[in-house]
């Protein structure tokens, strides 16, 4: 047979050379094609992309601003919104390293000025001057060109103004070629809801207001705050009330957008953002319809009283200087506060976008709550503000309950008959002498009538001097002792809201009994001359006096959801103190069977309602003045509101305050189906 080509030696060996020959051309050829493409992308990296890469050459890192979220909203009891943020257009200014001449930058904060601000902003609103223009550019110099610092930033664009009106961005989009590095955008701004009068805000002075964090007041206030680092100077936070106290609650989570930018700082690429996340919604105790009809009460009474019709009347002479009230409504077995009101009030919107210095010299002296610290009705000047009282005033006769109650305790009244001819005499030889109201004299007393009549001699004789007499005279252990039984009751210590500012009061008898003297002291804090209260503090009191002892922690909130509606917390109520054992049943129904002090409006309800009125004498520059206070809960039976109202220059409580006091009550019972009619039973001697 005849042998295979592929047999032969000489043909495999001819047959590998040109394999081999064939591979290396091969390798060759992929050789000169990769060095081809190499020095073909060389070429275009050198003479197509070297601008681009030199500008990559000198980015050294991406910076990372915070975008500051969206405030959660602020709802009543019956999910009616009180405060809550709206969309808003703002005008930034981006700076431009290098390229933004001094002159042109000048020029242009003066003609927005002009152009734009003075010609189309929205009324009583403020606006920026060129000065402010300037500075808030950051550029690093003031309007006339002094070096002022340098650029803190330039990757994130500068607040100009918020809250701009169609006709500033109108004129700004028409002549956007003239107005350059500027831009408008998007904003949330915090918006109050309006009464019907759509002069004022519903509960303002409990919702409160924001301010810029950027103030050194505002970083004071939240020094000690966790979560402070977080905030922005470019973002508005809580200055008071509720939007203080509940601050991070609300505000929520940043959010963030990371721009690569080169050695500069000049942004080169598009942002990567992190969606910020919402706050909190808050849905509050107070009740819209309540807190409307009281803060209408209060502002249609004090005009009543200074009305010239009661020129004439004695018992309305007192009240016509009246220009301010406060009152506050809290239930008894909850602690829920349904009703804080203050009066003059005022619009909280004006803050959007910073206050106008005309609007804050007119209501500067009534934007604090005055319900919880001090406070006062707008006076022409210092010499005519002296001659008026602060929204803290002397607790007056509300305090007899308490008073009798410790009389009780203390087993000073084993001899409860008392004989009232209208004054009483005390000190070394009964120099010094107090009378009752008018001089009335009231005969025969015992601890209930001694409070129904309101009796500043039964008070003195009865508890005022025994109870200095039995701990020991002349000694700080008998201001300590009736100190400590007011703190039981939530005076001269804070009724522990939590409310940012709130005033603990003030036990004046502590520096009057080192002044003059402890017996004078314990005499007039036996009826109320010597102690001053908040009005929230005197609603505690009264709640706890109509629970029988057990002090609960005053609420404002309700309930706390996400923005998606999820239940976060629900506020439960608090109870500070339960000391209700500590004193006798009997007790309890001697002093509450005294409280039917005479009170207009009070009678025409259609339930009992125990309480207590007040007049405070408190002396201010120039003589002394008579505050109007009062104290109430219902119904007797069953109590479910305690109601303090206060009146500075008010007068007489029944007259003063005790109308106000019969507005709340009735407000309550028509939003809560007939509640307190309910529980009472009806009208029937108690």
């Amino acid at each position: 047979m005849k042998s295979s080509i592929m047999d032969d030696p000489k043909k495999k060996e001819v047959t590998k050379k040109r394999h081999f020959s064939f591979r290396i051309n091969i390798f060759f050829f992929l050789t000169f094609l990769l060095f081809s493409i190499l020095i073909v992308r060389l070429a275009i990296l050198q003479f197509v992309q070297a601008k681009d890469l030199k500008a990559a050459e000198n980015t050294n890192t991406n910076q990372t601003t915070s975008i500051a979220p969206i405030r959660g909203n602020i709802y009543d009891s019956t999910k009616s919104p009180l405060a809550y943020t709206i969309p808003v257009q703002s005008l930034f200014f981006r700076i431009e390293p290098g390229q933004q001449n001094k002159d042109e930058v000048i020029t242009l904060a003066q003609r927005l000025k002009v152009d734009v601000f003075d010609k189309y902003a929205k009324p009583n609103t403020v606006s920026p001057t060129p000065e402010e223009i300037v500075l808030a550019m950051d550029l690093g110099y003031d309007i006339n060109k002094n070096k002022v610092k340098d650029p803190s930033y330039y990757w994130v664009p500068r607040r100009i103004k918020a809250d701009l009106s169609k006709g500033e961005m109108a004129y700004l989009l028409e002549h956007r070629d003239e107005f350059k590095w500027l831009e408008v955008t998007e904003e949330s701004i915090r918006t109050y809801e309006m009464d019907d009068d759509n002069k004022t805000t519903i509960a303002t002075h409990l919702v409160g207001y924001l301010k810029s964090f950027s103030t050194q007041t505002a970083k004071d206030i939240y020094k000690d705050s966790p979560n402070s680092e977080e905030y922005l100077n470019s973002e508005n936070v809580g200055f008071d009330g509720i939007e203080r106290m509940y601050q991070d609650d609300l505000r929520g989570k940043n959010g963030s957008r990371k721009y690569p930018v080169n050695a500069a700082m000049k942004i080169i690429g598009r942002a990567e953002v992190t969606a910020p996340v919402k706050g909190n919604n808050l849905y509050l105790s107070i009740n819209k319809d309540i807190q409307k009809a009281t803060e209408r009460m209060l502002e249609d009474h004090i005009k009543y009283l200074r009305s010239p019709t009661h020129a004439n009347d004695m018992y309305m002479k007192t009240g016509m200087k009246a220009s301010s009230g406060f009152a506050v409504a809290m239930e008894v077995d909850t602690g829920r506060v349904v009703t804080m009101a203050n009066y003059p009030d005022y619009d909280a919107n004006a803050w959007t976008g910073g206050i106008s210095p005309d609007i804050y010299k007119e209501i500067g002296t009534y934007i604090s709550n005055g319900s919880i610290m001090t406070a006062k009705s707008k006076y022409p000047d210092e010499k005519e503000n002296a001659k008026h009282p602060s929204s803290i005033v002397f607790m007056g006769s509300t305090i007899k309950p308490l008073s009798v109650l410790i009389g009780l305790k203390e087993n000073l009244l084993a001899d409860d008959s008392y004989y009232d001819t209208g004054s009483f005499s005390f000190g070394k030889g009964g120099t010094s002498t107090i009378s009752n109201s008018g001089k009335a004299a009231y005969g025969p007393l015992n601890a209930s009538s001694a409070i129904e009549h309101s009796s500043n001699t039964y008070m003195s004789a009865k508890i005022g001097i025994p109870f200095y007499l039995k701990y020991g005279g002349e000694s700080p252990k008998v201001t300590a002792k009736w100190a400590e039984y007011l703190a039981k009751f939530g005076m001269g210590v804070k009724t522990g809201s939590g409310l940012p500012g709130e005033f603990a009061g003030s036990n004046d008898f502590i520096k009057n009994a080192q002044k003059d003297s402890y017996q004078s002291a314990m005499v007039y804090a036996s009826w109320g001359q010597n102690e001053k209260t908040t009005t929230l503090q005197l609603a505690q009191y009264t709640a706890t006096l109509a629970s029988r002892g057990k002090r609960m922690k005053p609420l404002f909130v309700d309930e706390i959801q996400d923005y998606q509606g999820k239940l976060v917390k629900k506020i439960e109520p608090e109870v500070i103190e339960d000391f209700s054992s500590e004193f006798d049943k009997e007790d309890w129904n001697i002093i509450i069977h005294g409280m039917k002090s005479g009170a207009e409006g009070i009678d025409e309800l259609p339930f009992n309602v125990a309480r207590k009125t007040g007049t405070s004498t408190q002396a201010v520059s120039g003589g002394s003045v008579e505050n109007a206070v009062f104290i109430a809960f219902a119904p007797v039976e069953n109590p479910k509101l305690a109601v303090a109202v206060v009146v500075p220059e008010g007068g007489f409580g029944r007259y003063g305050a005790s109308p106000i006091a019969a507005k709340i009550f009735q407000a309550y019972d028509a939003a809560n189906d007939g509640i307190l009619t309910k529980l009472g039973g009806g009208k029937r001697p108690w």
